[in-house]
This record gives C-alpha cells, structure tokens and sequence, in this order.
C-alpha cells in the first residue's frame, strides 16, 4: 500500500506545474482539438483539483486506511470511461489501482489525449504499474462503467455476469433561500457554468423562494456553449415559451430539469418542505444538492459542486467498497 500512495503522491507532484511548459500545453492543445467542448483552462483545472484535492499522500493515507485491499492476486478491472470533463474518469483509475486490482482503461473518445498523458506519466514513475488501456482481447473480471441512460441499459446487457459497477445520467440542483451572500453567488455561478456546464455535478435547476431571483454573474463560456444558447433562445422564441435571457444562457420556469444545456430552470417554492418532498422523489437523479438551508446525504457548499473530495462517490456508489467486495 505504501508504494501505491508513494506513486501517487508522486504523480500528483508531477501534475502540479502541468500548463507551465511547451510539452504540456501541446497536450493541452491536442485535447482541445479532440474535443472541442474544453479549453485550456478546464483542462487546467480538472488537472489542479486531481493534483491538489485527490493526489496529497495524507489525504490518499486517511482515504484509504477505512478498506481492505487485494493483497494477493488483482483482478482485471476494465474502466469504460465517460468524456464530458476533463478527466472525469481518472478517480476510477486511482480507485482501481489503489484497491490493489490491475486496470484497464477504454477511454472516451473525447479524452483519449489526456488519460494516455496520465498514464504514460504513471508507468514513467512506476514502469511495472498495473495500468494499461483495454484491447479487444482484454477478459474483464469486473467492470465500472460510466456513459448516458441508454449507455448504461448496454453495460447491463454486455457486461452481464460480471461483477460491474454502472452508472448512468444523474444531475445536481441548487436549494436557494434568499439570505445567500455574495461569496456564495459567486459561488454557485461557478457550480452553474464551471466546465461549460456538462458536469453531472453542474447545477441546473435552482430552488428559490417565491419573489426571489439571485443576480449570477456568468463567466466567459465557450463558443459551442454560445452557440447552443443562441439555438435554444430561437427555440424558445418560436415556441412562444417564456425565459429570460442571461446572456449566454437562458432561464426558464419549470420544476424538472431542464432539456438544453444552456438552460437553467427555476423552481419557486413557499415551504422548503415541497423542496424536501421533490428531493426525495427524485433522489435517484441527484448527484448533489448545493445549499445551506435542507439537509441532504450529498450536500454540498456553494462553489463546491466540481472540488468532489476522494469521498464524494459519483451516484452515492462506494467504489473502494465494490472494489473491496471483489475479494471476498
């Protein structure tokens, strides 16, 4: 276990300065040229909070010492990873690695680039780590995968029999209550827009109280955002559907999430109980619940949605624990 966190500290080490050199920002450029949705600065940034919240040996000592690990013989793991962020497939990697198994990775084809820069640099630090990408003759004895609804119905029908960890669409809500201060709006344009806003943990729907509408300030978004605002403005005009414009992004009144992704969608409420009871009835479609004034099991502070800590497992599913299950 001590060289699996020393490896890990050591990468974090590595990723810290990433951006800073002529290498690293030609792989900055080939990811945005693979997928058009990031930017140098997403990318940045998925590469900070890895390096600095996930990658830090005490925090990877304290994660870890509360499982059991594969002391013997590793299973094979196959990782089928999402593409929407920057990255966003990297902590089943860690996860995987650190429970001792062997993985294998199918990355997305949206970000492909970075996940073969992190794991060349691994296999720089630790040549015999075991980590490598999936190929067709790859024999999965587990798998996590991650993809949209209709992906994971395939993950279910392909990966039957084998012990699997799936995940699916999910999506994150912010509970408002008018006293917020202007940290805290700042604070939640962040968990709004941050990565353009394709995160599962980006908020799309804001609870507020009735007469109540926060003043956000939007950040620089990018073009293909852009242009999908100026799509689903033209809809919503045609359609006659009321919204108010926000610039680059559009609000709308309703109580579920909203279809377009430049959309945000707001909710009034008069008791916070009716926000309670729409939680709860819709707590399999959550990923987090921004906010200070109702308690959830994945509440989290405002400008907090995208700093996900080692404990913030995507859908509530413990990796480590499925991972320490495999053992047994």
């Amino acid at each position: 276990m001590k060289d699996r966190i020393a490896l890990f500290t050591e990468l974090g080490r590595r990723l810290s300065p990433f951006g800073n050199d002529e290498r690293t920002r030609a792989i900055i450029a080939r990811a945005c040229e693979e997928n058009p949705w990031f930017t140098p600065h997403s990318i940045c940034r998925a590469v900070r909070a890895i390096a600095h919240d996930m990658l830090q040996a005490d925090k990877l000592t304290e994660w870890v010492a509360h499982y059991p690990t594969c002391e013997g013989k590793p299973l094979c793991v196959l990782v089928v990873m999402a593409g929407n962020i920057p990255l966003v497939g990297f902590f089943d990697l860690l996860c995987v690695m650190m429970a001792g198994h062997e993985c294998r990775i199918k990355p997305s084809a949206k970000d492909s680039v970075m996940m073969h820069y992190i794991v060349e640099l691994i296999h720089d630090i630790a040549p015999a780590a075991p980590v490598g990408f999936a190929t067709p003759q790859t024999v999965p004895q587990a798998v996590i995968a991650t993809g949209s609804d209709e992906a994971k119905l395939y993950f279910e029908s392909h990966y039957a029999g084998i012990p699997s960890l799936l995940r699916g669409s999910r999506q994150s809500v912010a509970v408002l209550d008018g006293h917020e201060t202007e940290e805290q709006l700042a604070g939640l344009s962040d968990d709004i827009w941050a990565y353009s806003g394709l995160g599962c943990r980006n908020v799309s729907l804001l609870f507020l109280p009735e007469g109540y509408t926060p003043r956000l300030r939007m950040p620089e978004m990018n073009p293909k955002y852009r242009n999908n605002h100026l799509h689903t403005r033209a809809l919503l005009t045609l359609t006659r559907r009321p919204f108010v414009d926000w610039g680059a992004s559009t609000a709308i009144e309703q109580d579920d999430f909203p279809a377009a992704l430049s959309s945000i969608a707001l909710c009034r409420y008069t008791d916070l109980r009716q926000v309670e009871e729409w939680l709860a009835a819709h707590d399999a479609e959550l990923q987090c619940v921004v906010t200070q004034c109702v308690e959830h099991s994945r509440r989290v502070d405002f400008g907090h949605a995208q700093s996900p800590q080692l404990t913030d497992y995507a859908d509530d599913r413990d990796v480590m624990e499925f991972l320490a299950g495999l053992a047994q």
